[in-house]
């Protein structure tokens, strides 16, 4: 029995739906042998896990195999322990050192803040004076509740089916291998593009970027690059399609202060800070009910349409029989760029007013990006992003982030940007315990990229560039 299938590693076994034959080289086929999969003679060579880990079910032990270098690069980029409170950015400095010695290219080294420094590797074009195109990734993670890992979450165990466990193995130290693996293919094969390619490489996204993009681009070092259109993080897609952001949710993080009359705890004190605080919460709460009614009534909505409020905090109170005088909570607040923000605002004030007397509220984080990236194919730049995924056959879904990366302050500073990470058939598990990334999807990923980057380093000079 002979059949077309896909490998989908979300679910852990080979799906044996028929598929039309593969139209290009960066198809990924592969085919059924009396019911067991196995590749093309002649294709994928050294693809095939070398299983390191316990079997998660499912594998195929059919024989030892060689690692793909790429994969072997990845998992050792998985191991630097560059993870908040305390990332060891030092070790991805010198790891991008390499990279770029490795390459052949120039790498620069930019310090925003003290001890975060942003790497630049540049592959100049032929035509250096027209806008560049910038593969923005950061080299930092969020902390892991090891317990709830099935392997040590800095080991990059690879389990037989494939699957490598590690935090950012999904967000975002794919995606930077995958720029790098494909950057070194292109040259391998003696391409060069008339657009000059920078990728960054910056710290402290997983923080708000406060000491990472943010102040970068205000920096004289970015402006300098020239950018005419940048790429950053996206989403895994458990379908078939690609998930493609184009602009971002405006994070809001809201402390609100409730005032109130202290006194005993044996007494009914009036206008106490704990129902001002009731009535805060129940404010913002009701309208998260409300908003989530709209997403799950609504087909056309996906989570980066509506507002999402989650109440993160509450502070107040230093002993039992004491009632105290001021109690805060706090909210995490994802607006939608389509919503007008001062509007937005004047509610707040409106539920804080209600509350009673002396309720005020401060913002820890307040963005008011409304900027979007054209995804019209009349854009020369997005049209050669979407005729190219069109090319190899790729399903491109455009969506709204629903949560904050590095794009919104490149958008902010009116420069094109897509969120993109090219990860299909897998579970979304960014921050997630047990967050995993199937090899064969990693290199796919990279043959993605093979094809991304000449169609955009080569978009014909623009209006002005000539």
């Amino acid at each position: 029995i002979l059949q077309h299938c896909l490998f989908s590693p979300a679910h852990q076994f080979y799906s044996t739906a028929c598929l039309a034959p593969p139209t290009d080289s960066t198809a990924l086929p592969c085919v059924l042998v009396n019911n067991k999969p196995s590749r093309p003679a002649g294709q994928w060579n050294g693809m095939l896990p070398d299983k390191d880990g316990p079997s998660g079910g499912g594998g195929v032990q059919d024989g030892p195999r060689t690692e793909d270098p790429s994969v072997t690069l990845f998992r050792e980029y998985l191991r630097l322990k560059t993870v908040h409170p305390e990332p060891d950015y030092d070790a991805a400095l010198r790891f991008l050192e390499r990279m770029a010695e490795e390459l052949g290219l120039p790498i620069k080294k930019v310090e925003v803040c003290p001890g975060r420094v942003i790497a630049i590797i540049t592959w100049v074009g032929s035509r250096p004076e027209l806008k560049s195109v910038v593969l923005n990734s950061h080299t930092d993670v969020v902390p892991v509740y090891e317990e709830h890992w099935k392997y040590d979450p800095f080991a990059a165990v690879k389990d037989a089916d494939g699957n490598i466990y590690g935090r950012g193995s999904q967000d975002m130290k794919c995606v930077t291998i995958q720029y790098i693996e494909a950057i070194r293919r292109l040259k391998t094969a003696g391409k060069r593009f008339s657009r000059t390619i920078h990728l960054t490489f910056v710290p402290d996204e997983e923080v708000g970027g406060h000491k990472g993009m943010e102040t970068f681009v205000k920096l004289p070092e970015f402006h300098k690059l020239n950018i005419g259109f940048a790429l950053d993080e996206g989403l895994a897609n458990p379908t078939n399609a690609y998930t493609v952001f184009y602009g971002e949710r405006n994070p809001w993080w809201i402390t609100v202060h409730c005032p109130g009359s202290p006194g005993h705890g044996s007494r009914f004190v009036e206008n106490t800070a704990a129902e001002k605080l009731r009535r805060v919460i129940n404010s913002f709460l009701e309208f998260r009910e409300k908003e989530k009614h709209r997403l799950n009534t609504s087909e056309c909505f996906t989570l980066g349409d509506v507002t999402t409020v989650n109440m993160t905090m509450v502070k107040g109170g230093v002993a039992y029989n004491v009632v105290p005088a001021e109690m805060d909570v706090s909210f995490d607040l994802r607006i939608p760029p389509t919503d007008n923000l001062q509007e937005f605002e004047e509610k707040i004030k409106a539920w804080c007013k209600e509350a009673g007397e002396d309720v005020t509220y401060d913002f820890a984080q307040k963005h008011m990006d409304q900027n979007f990236t054209c995804t019209e194919e009349s854009d020369p730049w997005w049209h050669a992003f979407s005729s190219t995924c069109k090319a190899i056959n790729m399903t491109v879904k455009k969506e709204i982030f629903p949560a904050a990366t590095d794009s919104r302050f490149i958008r902010e500073e009116g420069l094109p940007a897509i969120g993109f990470s090219p990860m299909n058939l897998t579970p979304i598990l960014l921050h997630d315990h047990n967050e995993y990334l199937n090899e064969q999807v990693f290199l796919r990923g990279i043959q993605v990229y093979e094809r991304l980057l000449p169609a955009l380093a080569s978009v014909p000079p623009l209006s002005g560039e000539e």
